[in-house]
């Protein structure tokens, strides 16, 4: 079966620039962990990439997927948001069937 690698924006791109990862060796890891409110939830952290990572790259920055986690990730996608409930990543998931309010958890 094809999977397909979640899609990164430009803008998510960016703000990896402006905080300066790829400066420091860091990679964005996106990865999905069984717990939270909804069954899984979303980790989120700057790490070092692994052997195994899947990595999606744009002008030196880089965000990086588990073997693990990559089909649960499968056509998502990976963008930052600016709102007034604060600054962060956030991940767009069509294999989700429900997510808390948290954006953080979710189901399949």
């Amino acid at each position: 079966m094809l999977t397909l690698p979640p899609e990164v924006t430009p803008r998510a791109y960016e703000r990896l620039s402006e905080i300066g990862a790829a400066a420091s060796g860091k990679a964005l890891r996106v990865a999905v962990e069984g717990g939270g409110c909804s069954g899984f939830q979303y980790q989120i952290t700057l790490d070092d990439p692994a052997e195994d990572d899947l990595v999606l790259e744009n002008d030196g920055q880089k965000v990086v997927v588990d073997s693990v986690s990559l089909p649960f990730l499968a056509g998502a996608k990976i963008d930052f948001t600016d709102e007034l409930i604060g600054a962060r990543f956030v991940i767009d998931n069509p294999n989700a069937s429900s997510s808390c309010g948290c954006g953080t958890s979710f189901s399949m």
